[in-house]
């Protein structure tokens, strides 16, 4: 019986062949975050008949996060010695590090430069020491460039973590938090790793009061993958596991894994900011930063509950901007969003729809021609002054000087060559490639069009700012409003504001006036909101099959792993059925027959410079339209057939029980 690369005429490339023998410990499908949500098991057909359905299926995952939230707050002894670590530390000088790695590496830099610098600079105001503000580093594995789009082959490198901890001068007595979605990610271990070496192997009980690592599968999933062990296995690391269940997209942890992480991680370092408040102001001026009563880490890890509960609420309003938004992409338009003290939240959920739904990755502020359906505007006159107001601090690089020999002492070739060409994409002159300021000269060159939307995140006191003239919200509304284009705006407070804005698409998300002193339950919400919309708008566009990520773009080693698993599951799952027409003459596709399918894709892609396209998709219908017909389809006519009805549209007509769960 021939194989499918016998029908194909296709052998496996070298880089295939290395990947499916050389790189099992990448072979992550068995993980419970790369699990299919059975609360969603049909969102890609739902959401195009029913929006705010759709919307609410997402949401009801967050079930699972609120499970947890109250599971820790009865046992809260881990996330207490480390809001007493981080408190200590402050107060004697030393320093906190949070490092993630994508997603978690973007949650990093919020806590850094959404939670911690405003609050302080907040407090210093009323008597807090003014350099507290700079106790706490956000790092991510690639520094501050890889915030906009991943940098391939970096999240794979141990060496890399090690590197970067020792670039920001983290020492023993510093509180090192690693977070890492899946548990497994290579950079977040190697800078856990690197921390503990500082301690001796004496030394366990110093080193677990200062080194923390949060993750989110279960241990025994973990344990078949040597680096995990390294962690798992080290009595020095305080492990803090947040394991919830399978995501609203399988694999997609920007969702649920990343939204329990920011909520625990923030509500430990709010809990340590009062501790230290204490030693410096009256019971008066700590209550005036909005520490009304102590409800302790249990308290506050059951305001989860009322955060949902208020995004819940606003689904109905939420749905008509998210089919605003997905027909602005489905005429050939684009949205602007603009933030200010929301814009951490708001700049990751947009840039994470290029990986997750192979979108093109925001644009380069001299690009010729806008391709990234949506851009990310807040305060500043040009990229830098940007940066800086985005951050809250100086853009910050990776020195070429310094990671150039070690990377070019990598033995894996793939690995070196992805590292080479990232390093080059990591230095401080990135920094003037994106320019997210709302400035005259981005007005001119990117601004709204007739057609086009504009989407503005409002957080407590810029609600009202929208009615000011002069302002910078009412500045964009009146833009959008002169170019004729469309306008949403989301706004998130105590209690929805009487005004509606005329014309636009309102979203409003009232929490009440409990105590939010480091802004954390307002920005957890609208993330929530947030990754829920782009969820739906995505799915309307036919970026997703069921709750599956068949859009991702592989660009490292674990998303090569999960593009493969994709493949294989959804052929098999097609073929296999009774009514298959070469159901008796083909058998089940093959992880390495997948994998080198997937790889051809990858290589058609970026030959042919297609840009959007999906590898998984297209090999996904070239496999299968090659089994029902007995005759090889090349890349040209599957991606004829993509282009034409999609993967959903695609798989439906072949597959009517897909939606299914039999």
């Amino acid at each position: 019986m021939p194989g499918i690369l016998d029908l194909l005429a296709l052998r496996p490339s070298a880089e295939s062949l290395d990947y499916v023998q050389h790189k099992t410990q990448f072979h992550l499908h068995t993980l419970l975050t790369e699990q299919r949500h059975p609360r969603t098991w049909d969102l890609g057909g739902l959401a195009g008949r029913d929006a705010a359905a759709a919307l609410r299926a997402v949401l009801s995952v967050d079930d699972d996060l609120e499970k947890k939230c109250e599971e820790l707050a009865q046992a809260p002894q881990a996330l207490e010695q480390a809001a007493a670590a981080i408190a200590d530390a402050v107060l004697a000088g030393h320093r906190i590090y949070v490092y993630g790695c994508g997603a978690t590496g973007r949650l990093a830099k919020q806590m850094e430069s959404t939670f911690w610098r405003p609050f302080w600079r907040k407090a210093s105001s009323v008597g807090a020491p003014a350099d507290y503000a700079d106790r706490l580093t956000g790092e991510m594995t690639g520094a501050d460039r890889a915030l906009v789009s991943s940098l391939e082959g970096f999240e794979d490198l141990l060496q890399l973590g090690r590197l970067q901890l020792e670039d920001h001068g983290i020492r023993r007595g510093d509180v090192v938090v690693c977070v890492t979605e899946g548990g497994e990610t290579s950079s977040v271990i190697g800078t856990m790793l690197a921390a503990r070496a500082q301690y001796g192997p004496d030394e366990t009980a110093a080193a677990r009061r200062h080194l923390y690592f949060l993750y989110n599968n279960p241990d025994e999933l973990l344990r078949p993958f040597d680096r995990c062990r390294l962690v798992l296995d080290e009595p020095g690391i305080t492990r803090i596991p947040l394991a919830t269940g399978p995501q609203a997209i399988a694999g997609s942890t920007r969702m649920q894994a990343t939204t329990i992480e920011t909520f625990v991680l923030g509500a430990v370092l709010e809990e340590a900011a009062l501790r230290v408040l204490r030693h410096h102001l009256p019971p008066a001026a700590v209550a005036g930063l909005g520490f009304a009563g102590s409800p302790g880490i249990p308290g506050r890890l059951r305001d989860f509950a009322a955060v949902r509960s208020a995004v819940t609420a606003a689904v109905p309003d939420l749905a008509r901007c998210t089919e605003l938004e997905a027909a602005t992409y489905a005429g050939g338009h684009f949205s602007t969003y603009f933030a200010r003290a929301a814009m951490i939240t708001v700049f990751v959920d947009c840039t994470e729809r290029s990986p997750t739904f192979r979108l093109y990755p925001l644009d380069k502020q001299h690009a010729a021609e806008r391709r990234c359906w949506v851009q990310v505007w807040t305060e500043g006159e040009d990229a830098r002054a940007a940066w800086t107001a985005f951050l809250g601090r100086p853009f910050r690089g990776l020195q070429r000087a310094r990671y150039l020999p070690h990377f070019e002492r990598i033995e894996d070739p793939w690995l070196r060559r992805a590292a080479l060409k990232s390093l080059a994409e990591a230095t401080d002159e990135q920094e003037l490639h994106y320019d997210f300021g709302f400035s005259p000269g981005n007005v001119e060159r990117r601004g709204p069009r007739r057609g086009d939307l504009g989407v503005l995140a409002l957080v407590d006191g810029e609600r009202r700012a929208l009615t000011e003239p002069g302002s910078r919200e009412h500045g964009f509304a009146a833009l959008c409003a002169q170019r004729g284009a469309a306008l949403a705006v989301i706004r998130v407070g105590d209690r929805a504001p009487a005004n509606r804005p005329a014309g636009a698409a309102v979203v409003d998300v009232a929490l009440g006036s409990g105590p939010d002193p480091l802004a954390l339950r307002r920005q957890i919400a609208l993330k929530i909101l947030l990754n829920a919309h782009s969820t739906v708008v995505m799915a309307r566009l036919g970026r997703i099959v069921g709750n599956t990520m068949t859009n991702v773009s592989p660009s490292n080693l674990k998303l090569i792993g999960r593009a493969t698993f994709l493949v294989l599951s959804h052929v098999n799952d097609t073929a296999g059925r009774v009514d298959w027409p070469a159901a008796k003459s083909a058998a089940p596709l093959t992880f390495a027959e997948a994998n080198a399918v997937l790889y051809d894709a990858i290589d058609f892609v970026q030959q042919a410079q297609l840009g959007q396209t999906a590898e998984v998709a297209l090999a996904i219908v070239r496999v299968l339209e090659t089994l029902r017909t007995g005759v090889p389809v090349g890349w040209p006519a599957a991606r004829a057939m993509l282009d034409q009805q999609g993967l959903q549209g695609w798989l439906a007509r072949h597959n009517p029980a897909l939606s299914g769960r039999g």
